[in-house]
């Protein structure tokens, strides 16, 4: 049977996975590698890590914003890399893992590693952050979790059960790490209740973590001190009560031997605090407006572009304010105040390349919000990195060029074919070019990029039906579709394998 999770688990998910919550700091000593005494092979890990990750895919809560995954993925690829030439990450591991973050627009301060590669980022930890040296920190602590295989140590000491069953524990104690009434109700059995108790990584895993992860981020040229200052957060937040918006302390609480051991790997030559860049103080700006969409928090974030104290506010800051007021400002459809408050964000970051590139993407974002294309379609004429391209194809499937968009979306799909957003912005390009049998196998690979194989299949099967019943089928594109629906077929059944 398919392993399926009612809403109140898949918002669950936004919780940590098998403890990778954010005890994020390196350790003085040079511990011994403690070696991978799993039982768990990693194509099943991988497998494993699969069943979960659908469930995240299929949550309202997790989002494919194109600016925020491509700052993300620009933090995120250094650091395999570094991983790789460390030879933390083999290549048994690089290949056979999925390696993708998938992002949360939970307002809590979070982040978490899944079986098999997948790891989850919640836009309230990027909004918080003051550095990119941070945040680099963060993601090379949950990377080395992975590479070390922490997660499927724990499974192999915990259960010898089938995956699906493991799939169910993991995610019913996740629930209960969020909501302790919500999860005491979807955990059932001693079984399941001793692998919820389990889940937080011996203190021997997180120094492991801690020491990779310092030496991954350091030899991907992240500021080592970034780990100091996320520390830093991490410890002030331990000294308060914990209101829900840190829910990685209720299972890895802040401890003083732990930050003795950071501050000793420190070099002992005084450094200037680390600056936050132009661009990171955007993305942090952006993450903030999609994590908390009350109308009250939008509101506020508006009111700080005009508070009495802004002029004061350093450049940097002053610019992230006034993107989060411009973005909120349109989220209220408050055009007024959207219109008033764009050319000062313009004016604020005309200074910086990377600013300016930003501003521009949102004001082009916002007005083919509105329905006004020209700004989305001008992008054309600059960069082709994946933001551009998505706002280009969407003015351009909107004013009726779809065969323009889905040149350069084929394209694109080639190169990058787990791109979910490009696939589905493909299918309503081929629709607005009158090709209907594509668009749908456009859509069937949408669905295969988000794990979905059954309803893959399903727009598989409507595209040959569809073929059947066409005057004039594409051949070419029929065979594909076939070739297409015989390796969906076969993927179902080997998850039919796994229950």
């Amino acid at each position: 049977m398919t392993l399926s999770t009612p809403p109140s688990w898949r918002r669950a998910l936004a919780a940590v996975l098998a403890g990778t919550l954010l005890a994020t700091m390196p350790a003085a000593a040079q511990l011994p590698t403690l070696g991978d005494t799993s039982d768990m092979s990693s194509g099943a890990e991988r497998k494993l890590g699969e069943r979960i990750a659908r469930e995240l895919y299929r949550d309202p809560d997790y989002i494919d914003d194109p600016v925020l995954v491509e700052y993300v993925q620009g933090i995120w690829q250094p650091l395999l890399v570094a991983a790789r030439a460390r030879g933390e990450l083999t290549s048994e591991l690089d290949e056979r893992f999925a390696w993708q973050v998938l992002l949360g627009k939970d307002r809590s301060i979070n982040a978490f590693a899944l079986p098999g590669g997948w790891l989850g980022l919640h836009l309230g930890l990027v909004s918080v952050t003051a550095t990119r040296d941070e945040l680099a920190s963060v993601l090379a602590h949950e990377l080395s979790h992975v590479t070390q295989r922490h997660i499927s140590r724990m499974v192999s000491q915990e259960s010898r059960q089938l995956p699906w069953v493991v799939a169910g524990m993991l995610l019913g104690a996740l629930a209960a790490s969020k909501n302790p009434q919500a999860g005491g109700a979807l955990i059932t059995g001693s079984q399941a209740l001793a692998m919820q108790q389990q889940l937080n990584f011996s203190r021997d895993m997180e120094r492991e973590a801690d020491r990779i992860g310092f030496g991954v981020m350091s030899q991907a040229g992240f500021e080592p001190q970034g780990f100091v200052t996320m520390f830093e957060k991490l410890q002030q937040a331990a000294r308060l009560n914990d209101n829900g918006n840190y829910p990685y302390l209720r299972s890895h609480p802040m401890n003083t031997e732990r930050a003795a051991e950071m501050q000793a790997r420190q070099p002992l030559t005084a450094r200037a605090p680390l600056q936050p860049t132009m661009e990171h103080a955007l993305a942090a700006a952006r993450a903030r407006v999609i994590a908390n969409p009350a109308v009250d928090a939008q509101r506020a974030l508006v009111a700080e572009a005009d508070a009495s104290g802004f002029a004061s506010l350093p450049r940097v800051r002053q610019a992230a304010v006034l993107y989060s007021a411009t973005f909120a400002a349109s989220r209220l459809r408050d055009g007024a105040t959207q219109q008033r408050l764009q050319p000062r964000l313009e004016a604020a970051v005309a200074a910086d390349a990377a600013g300016q590139r930003l501003a521009r993407l949102l004001g082009a974002e916002l007005a083919l919000a509105q329905g006004t294309t020209a700004p989305a379609l001008q992008l054309a004429d600059g960069v082709a990195r994946r933001p551009e391209l998505l706002l280009v194809s969407q003015a351009q499937v909107q004013t009726g060029r779809g065969a323009e968009a889905a040149q350069r979306l084929q394209t694109w799909v080639v190169n990058q074919p787990r791109d979910a957003a490009a696939w589905q912005l493909l299918s309503a390009a081929y629709a607005a070019d009158r090709q209907p049998l594509r668009a749908v196998r456009a859509e069937a690979e949408a669905r295969v990029a988000q794990l979905d194989y059954a309803a893959a299949l399903d727009r598989l099967k409507a595209a040959q039906e569809l073929g059947r019943r066409g005057p004039a089928t594409d051949h070419i594109e029929a065979s594909i579709i076939d070739t297409r629906a015989r390796a969906v077929e076969s993927l179902l059944r080997e998850q039919a394998l796994e229950r």
